[in-house]
């Protein structure tokens, strides 16, 4: 008999399924940059922040090799613009995205790659993508795919110098579970595996392939926030046996609900079901009424499974900062005073944004640069 944990709520929840889907948020297509479509779960009104995530964008990018009237050719992507008080993490998908910042760093992002930027006290950069070598049979352009994910930075590191690290696909851990099961471990540790990415503050990125009528159990850092993205298929997340309501008031309930694109699991011990483009929100790790049954393994486990479907999913938790978060689009600090010296010093190409002021990408179209 396997033992079982006991939840606020004094229902028994099984042993290896303590986390559950407590929030499912739709992400919309909507546009960004140019001509680039993203669709964004978290950093939008229905989730402001996930401690520590701030933003999760899964990308489209049309790269296109045509030229306009003029001559010059027809780019979209995301030219130059500033960042400060943060980490983007760029996962390439399908397809190369070429980046090129003030400090003359430059490179090629390919699929299965991932780019891990500490923006830190001041950035400017370009992402652009980079368009297949046009053939007679095919088209002249293509799509590029990927996530990005904002990851703050504490107060203590907000202000250090920008740093690159470039994880190539090769060189990330891959591991098989059991047979249907793929795992890449971006970062953190899973499955018995450990990623080489540093992270300033306690995080996990998984990425999973399953094939269908699979069933895995993931290990979750007990005092990590997390969440699952669903990039194809469908996934069931989650144990079996009732369980009283999710902690939201019915009055809170009800305002959430108007929002087409978000709903609630009133039943975190059932399987919930996420379907594409959707963030599943997880519980929190909860003490047991009687201390005496709290697991000794410094762990939580999310129990995820497929049934008539293949699903790609990735698993992203980290430890909260319980800081204070202030943010003025690119720009993520303490306080607002904070924000307003941010956008002073890009504004007036100081304290770390010396060099943005005559610098001008290679890669993104003429005359294209954000302002603020």
């Amino acid at each position: 008999m396997i033992p079982s944990r006991v939840s606020r709520w004094g229902a028994s929840l099984p042993s290896w399924a303590n986390r559950y889907v407590t929030q499912s948020i739709y992400a919309a297509e909507r546009p960004e940059g140019i001509g680039a479509t993203v669709r964004r779960s978290l950093g939008t009104r229905d989730l402001r922040q996930l401690d520590p995530f701030l933003l999760l964008d899964e990308f489209s990018v049309e790269a296109s090799n045509d030229t306009d009237q003029q001559g010059n050719k027809t780019q979209s992507g995301f030219p130059d613009h500033p960042h400060r008080g943060f980490e983007t993490v760029t996962y390439m998908l399908k397809g190369q995205m070429k980046h090129e910042d003030f400090a003359g760093h430059k490179g090629t992002i390919q699929a299965g790659d991932v780019q891990w930027m500490t923006a830190g006290r001041g950035i400017m950069h370009a992402e652009m993508p980079v368009a297949s070598a046009p053939r007679p049979s095919s088209p002249s352009s293509s799509i590029v795919h990927g996530l990005q994910l904002w990851v703050n930075l504490s107060s203590k590191d907000k202000m250090c110098q920008p740093h690159y690290q470039d994880l190539l696909d090769k060189a990330i851990p891959k591991i098989q579970p059991h047979d249907g099961i793929q795992v890449k471990v971006i970062a953190g540790q899973a499955h018995g595996i450990e990623s080489n990415a540093f992270t300033r503050n306690p995080t996990t990125y998984l990425d999973y392939h399953m094939d269908k009528n699979q069933s895995v159990r993931i290990q979750i850092p007990k005092h990590h926030n997390g969440f699952v993205y669903v990039l194809s298929g469908k996934v069931h997340l989650g144990g079996d046996g009732p369980s009283p309501a999710v902690g939201f008031s019915e009055v809170e309930k009800k305002k959430l609900r108007d929002r087409a694109n978000i709903k609630l699991n009133d039943h975190p011990a059932v399987s919930f079901e996420g379907l594409p483009h959707h963030a599943l929100i997880l519980s929190r790790h909860e003490q047991p009424q009687k201390p005496e049954l709290d697991s000794t393994s410094d762990d939580d486990t999310l129990f995820v499974q497929t049934k008539e479907n293949n699903a790609h999913f990735v698993v992203l938790t980290g430890e909260p900062l319980q800081e204070p978060v202030v943010q003025d689009r690119l720009f993520v600090m303490n306080t607002q005073e904070e924000v307003r010296q941010a956008l002073e010093d890009f504004r007036e190409f100081k304290n770390g944004f010396e060099s943005a002021k005559d610098w001008r990408s290679t890669i993104a179209p003429k005359g294209y640069r954000l302002k603020f």
